[in-house]
C-alpha cells in the first residue's frame, strides 16, 4: 500500500501552508505548492500526485481553470477546485472542465478531508464499467475510516464479502475492511483482473496458482468457487471445461 498524494496548486501562502498542514495530520504524502500555471503543470509532471487541490483564481494570464484543463487532457487524476466568490463567467467555465469536488474558502479540516472523499468517489464512479470495456488502472483508492489508501491492483489477492462488508487481503498479509456489497464494489476493477469465482469471493486473476472442483488457490490461500463461476473462470483463463 501507498499513501495518497495530494498536489497543492495555491498561490495565497497562508491557505497553501494551513491545507499543508491539514494534510500532514491526515497522514497524507503533500507536495510543495505551487502557485502559478507553470509551477502547477511542472508539480503534475515531476511529483505526479494523486489527487490535485486547484486553485480556480491564480496570478498570472492563466488561472486554475487552464491547469483543470491540462490535467483533463493529459493526465487521469481527479483534481478539486478551491473557489471564493468567483464571478459568473468564471463558474461557467470551472463546470466546463467537470471537477471531482469544490472547496468553498474559507474551509475547515472536515471541509477538506469531505472534499477529498468527494472527488475520489466521483472520481471512481465516472471510472465504473458502464457496458464499455473498461480502462485498466494500476491502482485503486479505498477508503478506510478517515483514511484513503493507494493500493496497487497487483497487491490485491482476493475480496471476502460479509453481508454489508468486504474484506480486501493483500499480498503482504494486511487486510482492509469496507462497507459495501461485493457486487458493486467489483464495478471498480477491469473484468479481467477481479473475478467473482462465488457469491461471497473474488480473486486476483494473476495470483490465481491452482484450481481443483472446489477451491482456487491464490498464492496458497484457498477460496471457495462454485459451479457456476467456476466454468466462467475456466473460460477466460482458456481451459475450457
Amino acid at each position: 500500500m501507498g499513501k495518497l498524494k495530494i498536489g497543492i496548486v495555491e498561490d495565497e501562502v497562508i491557505i497553501a501552508d494551513n491545507i499543508c498542514r491539514i494534510l500532514h495530520d491526515l497522514g497524507y504524502i503533500v507536495t510543495d505548492p505551487a502557485i502559478s500555471y507553470t509551477e502547477a503543470i511542472e508539480m503534475i509532471e515531476q511529483r505526479k500526485p494523486d489527487l490535485v487541490l486547484l486553485d480556480v483564481q491564480l496570478s498570472g494570464k492563466k488561472d486554475g481553470i487552464d491547469v483543470a484543463n491540462v490535467i483533463r487532457e493529459m493526465y487521469d487524476i481527479p483534481f478539486v477546485f478551491l473557489t471564493a466568490n468567483s464571478d459568473t463567467a468564471t463558474l461557467e467555465r470551472a463546470k466546463k472542465v467537470r471537477p471531482s469536488a469544490y472547496l468553498l474558502k474559507p474551509f475547515t479540516k472536515e471541509d477538506l478531508f469531505t472534499s477529498i472523499e468527494m472527488a475520489i468517489n466521483n472520481y471512481s464512479f465516472q471510472h465504473k464499467d458502464t457496458g464499455v470495456k473498461k480502462t485498466k488502472s494500476e491502482f485503486i483508492f479505498i477508503k478506510e475510516g478517515n483514511y484513503f489508501h493507494k493500493v496497487a491492483i497487483s497487491e490485491i489477492l482476493y475480496l471476502e464479502s460479509d453481508h454489508v462488508y468486504v474484506t480486501i487481503y493483500l499480498t503482504s498479509g494486511k487486510k482492509i475492511l469496507i462497507r459495501a456489497s461485493l457486487q458493486d464494489y467489483i464495478l471498480n476493477f477491469d473484468p479481467s483482473e477481479i473475478v467473482r469465482v462465488h457469491r461471497s469471493y473474488a480473486v486476483n486473476m494473476q495470483h490465481i496458482d491452482g484450481i481443483d472442483q472446489i477451491h482456487i488457490s491464490v498464492k496458497g490461500n484457498k477460496v471457495p468457487i462454485s459451479k457456476t463461476y467456476r466454468d466462467e473462470l475456466l473460460n477466460k483463463l482458456n481451459l475450457g471445461n
